[in-house]
C-alpha cells in the first residue's frame, strides 16, 4: 500500500512516465496505468473535504493585514487556470480544445482561494475555449455566494450582473477610457491606484495557482488517454496545497 501512493505521488509530483515507473517498482506498464487511476480517484474522494468554503468569521479570522487594509470584505480570489493537451485528432475536438490565450489546446479550470491563499474551491476541468463567465456559471461557483460578500477577479471575468444578483460585489481592475482627445486610452490617477491595489493582493491567486503547477502532471502536455483523470488530479493537488503554509501570512 505505502509503495503505490509513492508510485502516484512520483508520477502526480514528478511527471515520472510509467515506463519509468514500471522498472523502479518492478510492475508493468499497464499496472502502473491502472494503479494511478484507481488512486487518484481515490485520493480526490477522500480529500475532497480538504476544499471546503468557509464561513465568514473563519475567513476574516485568518485574513491577512494586507486584505484587512484595504479589501476586508474580500471571501474569495478567482482565477481561470489551463493545462496543456495533446493534440486531439478530431477537428471539433480540436476546436474545443484550442485556447487563444495559450495558442494551444488545453484543458481549463476555475479556481477560487481564500484571503490567506488556501483553495476554497476547484472546479472541474473544461475545453480550453469555454469562457470565465461559463465556467464561473456552469461550475456552480455562484451558488456558494451570499449577500455582501466580495470576490476579487481580473479584467476577463466579465461577472459583476451575476454576482449583483446575488447581493455581493466585484473587484477587479478598472478598464480603460478613451482621452478626451480621441488619441489613445488612459486611466486616471485613482483608477492607476486602485488597479495597483488590486494587482498587489490577487498575485496571491497567481502563486496558488503556480503551487498547482509544481504538480508536474499538471505542468506539462496531458496525455489524451489521461484526459478523464485530470479533474481529479487537479483537485488532489489543490488539496495538498492547502496542507502547505499560508500563502500570505496574518499579519503581512
Amino acid at each position: 500500500m505505502k509503495e503505490e501512493f509513492v508510485l502516484v505521488m512520483l508520477k502526480l509530483r514528478l511527471g515520472l512516465d510509467n515506463a519509468t515507473l514500471s522498472v523502479l517498482f518492478n510492475v508493468s506498464v499497464g499496472y502502473v496505468s491502472t494503479l494511478f487511476g484507481t488512486w487518484i480517484n481515490f485520493l480526490a474522494q477522500i480529500l475532497n473535504p480538504v476544499i471546503k468554503w468557509p464561513s465568514k468569521e473563519k475567513i476574516l479570522k485568518h485574513m491577512p493585514l494586507s486584505f484587512k487594509l484595504k479589501y476586508p470584505n474580500t471571501t474569495s480570489i478567482i482565477d481561470c487556470t489551463e493545462v496543456f493537451i495533446q493534440k486531439p485528432k478530431n477537428c471539433s475536438a480540436q476546436a474545443s480544445t484550442w485556447s487563444n490565450y495559450k495558442s494551444h489546446n488545453t484543458l481549463k479550470a476555475l479556481v477560487a482561494i481564500q484571503p490567506n491563499g488556501a483553495f476554497t474551491f476547484v472546479s472541474k476541468f473544461w475545453s480550453g475555449n469555454v469562457s470565465d463567465r461559463k465556467i464561473t456559471v456552469d461550475s456552480k461557483f455562484l451558488d456558494l455566494i451570499s449577500p455582501g460578500d466580495e470576490v476579487m477577479a481580473d479584467r476577463g471575468f466579465q461577472i459583476k450582473d451575476l454576482l449583483t444578483l446575488k447581493g455581493a460585489y466585484l473587484n477587479m481592475p478598472p478598464f480603460t477610457h478613451e482621452r478626451r482627445n480621441g488619441k489613445g486610452r488612459v486611466l486616471s490617477s485613482k483608477q492607476i491606484l486602485e488597479t495597483r491595489k488590486i494587482a498587489s493582493l490577487r498575485i496571491h491567486v497567481e502563486r496558488a495557482i503556480r503551487r498547482l503547477k509544481s504538480y508536474k502532471m499538471l505542468a506539462g502536455i496531458l496525455p489524451l488517454n489521461m484526459k478523464n483523470l485530470s479533474s481529479a488530479m487537479l483537485r488532489v493537488a489543490a488539496a495538498f496545497c492547502n496542507f502547505m503554509p499560508p500563502l500570505s501570512k496574518k499579519f503581512k
